[in-house]
């Protein structure tokens, strides 16, 4: 190229030249002819030369031009027919039309030309976009090996391009992510009270040596950090392994022989996703406290954002040690004198044993002599009875507040204690949490994923029947001398008689020992009788609803209540505890409009089914034996929602124990 430059700039040079000569010597001719003849001569023949030597020109360009036109020509049809990816054009009905070897290579076919291209690649995806099909991006598999699909839409033109060792590569990087996990005996305790040395020895060897041949078998490091807790380290292929299996471990550990019959039970807390192994290990034992807090015997996997429970098949172990209720109960009256006023609070559609906890510590804390309070708004059906006997005691029922005045009241140095639930999502009034940060959490129901992190003081114990059995608990060792009203006592009583459906469900030794010292204290079991009654109306619309059961999976009961009606969550709750007293029903469900809009699920056990695990899936909560949720859309919506998660559950790992 800048041969030619040059060549065309010394071209244009001479052309000038001879013009300025020429117009020399007509000027020369001017004075004297004789010159001006020579001058022509000359002129005519420097005219040829030039002439010729542009001729000469003419011709060396174009054979320039044309033999860099074939080069270049064949250098890009080396380049398509040496691209190490594929090209393809089709047409408008997705044939194709031309592409490059590579795709025949990458095919191992002698043509496609003209053959479809769903045929061609089955692995391609499509999206309807208005009037045409969009082809997506995406990675397919083709004679195995990966390639990324990289659409041209406009152009009609698709490049392959072979991604298989960078797939691997990230594949296996993700497969060997670092995962972190906490091993715990739950009840070691419990198990080994009134054992000698020996003894004790020999039943944490047995379990042990069991643990630690479940870690060999699938290549799990584990060291031991307590006599009853270890660390295990894994891959996420290997927790992807034991997830297979439904960690198969907890079944095994429970049904070891011991010899005092009590079964073992362990929980597992798993941490995985996360490249910071600092914050790695807390969510470790952040989900081993969550697998706690739901009762223990289970598996809490936390995966970035996910949580996944495994196992929760048996009841949480009652605890025969007080050595906690009593360094719980001391904690409680240390921030209880240390706070200016305290604000009480439940749940919202509040029950007997919300209410009834609620005045348990309200009796703590003017006991205590220190000013409280309690934030209800509103009377549901569940505790009308509960709250008129309540508004007749005029002392009782003047620290009832609405969460409006309990705002105008919060300060800093407020303690709120939250009964009945842990998440703030349930509380009446979510706000008055953020005014404060002493906040107390006492619950009887197992840890969800939602929690009030941020409490200073935690008191959960799904082994107990009732959050008023832990309130009880907690009065008696606040303070030596606590003396109650008598209807203080038998509301606290009347909450443990409904969640313990008449002492009939869920109760341990500890529980009647609670219902025992509210009994010595003057709690009336007549006027407990009085607020739990029903009405003839309300008992006939409880039967209707029953006589729309059907059966599922042989023992489970499901009854939908008519679309046209109307029910309380009370009823609802009523009709599922109900349904578990007819033959052969180990678990039933009841699905209803509730006055507020929402599709209300009761779900109640008899412990050989999980009921928790089925209403957790759905959105709700609970107990193993007794769980809900609430759900918005239709009844035929919540039914279908219901039965699907019931298929799956009984695919995964069957409903029964």
């Amino acid at each position: 190229m800048p041969k030619y430059l040059f060549q065309r700039w010394h071209g244009y040079h001479k052309v000038w030249s001879l013009v300025m000569m020429l117009i020399l010597i007509i000027a020369l001719a001017w004075y004297n002819w004789v010159l001006g003849i020579a001058g022509l001569i000359a002129i005519g023949v420097l005219g040829v030369y030039a002439w010729n030597a542009e001729k000469a020109f003419r011709k060396d360009m174009n054979e320039y031009v044309a033999t860099l036109t074939y080069r270049v020509k064949r250098t890009g049809n080396d380049v398509i027919n040496e691209l190490p990816f594929g090209v393809i054009l089709f047409d408008e009905e997705k044939l194709i039309e031309w592409h490059n070897p590579f795709v025949l290579k990458m095919l191992g076919r002698e043509s496609v030309i003209g053959e479809p291209l769903k045929e061609v690649f089955p692995g391609l995806q499509f999206q309807k976009e208005k009037d045409r099909e969009k082809i997506m991006q995406n990675e397919i598999v083709v004679q195995d090996r990966i390639f990324l699909v990289i659409p041209k839409q406009d152009e009609r033109l698709i490049y392959f391009r072979d991604v298989t060792d960078l797939v691997t590569l990230r594949r296996k990087y993700e497969s060997e992510k670092l995962v972190i996990g906490v091993v715990m005996l739950d009840n070691l305790d419990e198990l080994t009270q009134g054992l000698d040395d020996q003894q004790r020895a020999t039943v944490l060897a047995r379990v042990t040596n069991h643990i630690t041949e479940w870690a060999h078998d699938h290549q799990i490091y584990m060291k031991r950090l307590t006599s009853d807790k270890y660390l295990i380290l894994l891959d996420h292929d290997i927790l992807k392994d034991i997830e297979q299996t439904r960690f198969v471990i907890l079944d095994e550990v429970r049904e070891l022989p011991m010899d005092n019959k009590l079964p073992m039970t362990i929980s597992i807390g798993i941490a995985a996703g996360i490249d910071n192994i600092i914050e790695l290990g807390q969510l470790a034992q952040s989900s081993l406290d969550i697998a706690l807090g739901r009762g223990g015997d289970q598996v809490a996997v936390r995966e970035g954002q996910r949580l996944s429970f495994y196992g929760g098949k048996s009841n949480a172990v009652e605890k025969r040690t007080r050595v906690r209720v009593r360094v719980i109960a001391h904690a409680l009256r240390d921030f209880m004198t240390a706070s200016d006023k305290i604000i009480i609070m439940g749940h919202k559609v509040p029950d007997m044993d919300s209410v009834g906890a609620a005045v348990g510590i309200l009796k703590a804390a003017q006991t205590l002599q220190v000013e409280a309070y309690i934030v209800l708004e509103g009377v549901n059906p569940s505790i009308q009875r509960m709250m008129s006997q309540i508004q007749q005691n005029e002392s009782l029922a003047s620290q009832f507040i609405t969460p409006e005045q309990a705002m105008q009241k919060m300060t800093p140095n407020t303690l709120a204690i939250v009964v009945d639930t842990h998440k703030a999502s349930m509380v009446k009034e979510p706000r008055l949490l953020q005014q404060t940060n002493r906040v107390v959490v006492i619950d009887h129901h197992r840890r969800g994923e939602e929690f009030i992190n941020d409490a200073v003081l935690i008191y959960m114990e799904p082994y107990a029947s009732s959050t008023c059995e832990l309130v009880t608990e907690l009065l008696q060792y606040i303070h030596d001398r606590i003396v109650f009203q008598p209807l203080e006592a038998t509301v606290l009583l009347a909450g443990m008689t409904v969640d313990t459906k008449n002492f009939s469900l869920r109760t341990g030794s500890r529980t009647f020992e609670a219902a025992g010292f509210l009994r010595r204290n003057g709690a009336d079991t007549i006027l407990i009788q009085t607020m739990l009654k029903e009405n003839l109306k309300e008992y006939v619309a409880k039967a209707e609803v029953m006589k729309r059961t059907e059966m599922l999976y042989t023992h489970i009961a499901l009854a939908v209540t008519p679309p046209d009606q109307k029910f309380p969550q009370l009823m609802i709750a009523q009709v599922a505890d109900a349904l578990l007293n007819m033959t052969d029903v180990f678990a039933s469900f009841v699905i209803s409009e509730r006055p507020d809009g929402y599709i209300g699920i009761s779900a109640r056990s008899l412990g050989q089914m999980n009921v928790q695990v089925v209403m957790e899936r759905l959105g709700g909560g609970g107990h193993l034996t007794n769980a809900a949720a609430q759900l918005e859309g239709t009844l035929a919506d919540a039914e279908a929602k219901l039965k699907k998660v019931l298929a799956e559950i009984e695919a995964e790992e069957g409903l029964f124990e």
